[in-house]
């Protein structure tokens, strides 16, 4: 992007998240963070997720010039808990049973570290979602689970796919928050840096 601005970096390898990044800008590269993502004791799901995406995007943006930087993390909670990426189809299932007739909050940070000008200027930003999940039986969540092996993803669903069968309702005010980056607050952030969106 050489001569017609700052070079947008995610900090992220997470194909959810670079597609959704494509969907507002065409230029951008993805760097991995590196950054612990445990959550640290008595800290509430909403500031874990707020805490490692500066975090995220502070970590590449060390290694950036003349950048802007767009780090996000995401946090599902569950009676004030964190709940994380089942990793297993066994997780995802007791995951699902344990969400069926409830309703999970997940807490999607953004942060944009600006490189130029020799400093980092950080503007961050969270969306919460609620999702209330129908009453689920084990059948339907094993035929779910074996067709969309959502393994890798916060609540073990995906809400861009089949997943948007388990819910009754979702409560948001931008509803690609829940895949893992949230745009209208992006655009906004991307705005406030002087980036020309769209």
């Amino acid at each position: 992007m050489s001569g017609r601005g700052p070079t947008l970096v995610l900090a992220s390898t997470s194909p959810y998240r670079a597609q959704m990044l494509g969907r507002v800008v065409a230029d951008f590269r993805s760097m991995a963070s590196h950054v612990d993502e445990t959550p640290r004791d008595g800290e509430l799901p909403r500031d874990t997720a707020l805490r490692l995406a500066i975090g995220k995007a502070r970590a590449v943006a060390a290694d950036c010039t003349d950048s802007l930087v767009i780090g996000s993390d995401q946090v599902a909670e569950l009676d004030a808990r964190p709940l994380g990426k089942p990793g297993t189809a066994e997780r995802a299932f007791a995951q699902l049973r344990q969400s069926s007739g409830r309703m999970l909050s997940f807490h999607t940070a953004l942060c944009v570290v600006d490189t130029r000008a020799g400093a980092m200027t950080v503007r961050s930003a969270i969306d919460t979602t609620r999702v209330h999940f129908r009453e689920l039986g084990d059948a339907e969540i094993h035929r779910y689970l074996e067709l969309e092996r959502p393994f890798d993803c916060a609540g073990s669903f995906k809400v861009e796919g089949r997943g948007i069968a388990l819910f009754e309702r979702i409560e948001s005010d931008d509803p690609s928050a829940l895949v893992g980056l949230p745009l209208i607050a992006l655009c906004r952030l991307l705005r406030e840096a002087g980036l020309a969106i769209p």
